[in-house]
């Protein structure tokens, strides 16, 4: 089941509703990432307590461990996380060509060995899909091959067309009905991710994503490839970029009508101390907040900030305590979810250049 709802329009950007099986997400959104089935030392209830819509957790891994007939067992990845609301699941592609050493890439699929024990693992459209079916996703995306940075044209143009052919072998494996997503591939090359949208939109997917960018290319050309295809793929489908997740770059992209984004920034990041506030970047690790009895963030609602102080929150990482990356992950999560309501607000406001404004000052 998919519905996706234009609901505000301010230039490219836009406001929407994407009703899926497990609930309603209220875009332009951001996905927080649980690739192995979890968020990073965060309960559920924690993700709700930060008004999470949708997360994201990754069929290569949850294909490895514990393996999707353990989770198909349990009764769908839902029930086994015990998570209520909306799963995206990422294909694999990327992982397998990133985290495997001497993958073997061929027109059916690709050999790898497990970077757990060693095995000898084959992924394929087909293997990606049963995967993802078996998990119960929400939405699936299709097997691709992530063109990596940099590439050669010719390069960039085998590897994309090497993903449409995944494409269509993914979109014929689908018997599910579950909703799949295509991803636009092309590498630097706007010619080409035009090519590659133009043969996707004949298989009709239930929406679009931008994928083979946060892959090492400077922030300007990445910029550049979002606001030339960014407004051209179907207005009437949710559009999505894979893997960006800086403020600054989340609300360019929404300003070029992208819907939405993932990352795993906030949780990562605030492992490292490094936390999103509304006046910039804050290094909790900084000797300047040993004695600072301030909030992280004064204008934060979250759990953290309503209940423990910098000092505090720097003192328990200093001591290597678990509750350190907890206490910021929450922080960070909470922060991306509500930057995102102050964006969709903005939107039906016709304000955004205002918040883009004011991003910049804090973030560039």
């Amino acid at each position: 089941m998919i519905r996706f709802t234009l609901k505000n329009k301010s230039g490219k950007a836009r406001t929407g509703t994407l009703e899926l099986k497990h609930g309603i997400v209220n875009t332009p959104a951001f996905m927080t990432v649980g690739t192995y089935g979890s968020v990073k030392s965060l309960t559920n209830n924690d993700l709700l307590d930060c008004e999470a819509q949708i997360i994201l957790c990754n069929a290569y891994h949850l294909m490895l461990r514990p393996e999707h007939d353990i989770i198909l067992k349990a009764g769908g990845l839902h029930r086994f996380m015990n998570w209520s609301k909306p799963i995206l699941t990422d294909s694999g592609g990327y992982q397998v060509f990133s985290l495997s050493k001497q993958a073997k890439v061929l027109r059916s699929g690709v050999e790898f060995k497990s970077p757990l024990n060693g095995n000898k693992m084959f992924m394929s459209p087909e293997k990606s899909i049963e995967t993802q079916i078996n998990l119960g996703s929400d939405i699936m995306m299709i097997f691709d091959e992530c063109t990596p940075y940099p590439a050669t044209r010719v390069e960039a143009e085998k590897s994309m067309e090497l993903s449409l052919y995944w494409a269509e072998l993914s979109k014929n494996s689908n018997t599910s009905g579950m909703p799949l997503f295509g991803i636009v591939q092309g590498g630097m090359y706007n010619d080409l991710r035009e090519i590659s949208l133009q043969e996707l939109t004949k298989h009709n997917f239930d929406g679009y994503a931008l994928g083979g960018l946060s892959v090492g290319e400077p922030s300007d050309i990445r910029n550049s490839i979002v606001e030339h295809i960014g407004c051209k793929l179907p207005e009437d489908k949710p559009r999505y970029l894979m893997g960006v997740g800086k403020p600054i770059d989340i609300i360019y992209a929404v300003k070029q009508g992208i819907d939405m984004f993932d990352c795993v920034i906030p949780t990562r990041n605030a492992r490292n101390g490094q936390l999103f506030t509304n006046f910039g970047n804050l290094n909790i690790r900084n000797k300047k907040y040993e004695s600072d009895l301030a909030p992280i963030d004064e204008t934060c609602q979250c759990y953290t900030c309503s209940n423990y102080s910098r000092a505090y929150i720097r003192h328990l990482d200093k001591c290597n305590d678990i509750l350190a990356g907890r206490l910021m992950s929450i922080h960070n999560v909470y922060f991306y979810q509500e930057f995102m309501r102050k964006i969709r607000l903005s939107i039906q406001e016709n304000t955004l250049d205002i918040l883009i404004e004011n991003i910049e000052k804090n973030y560039i």
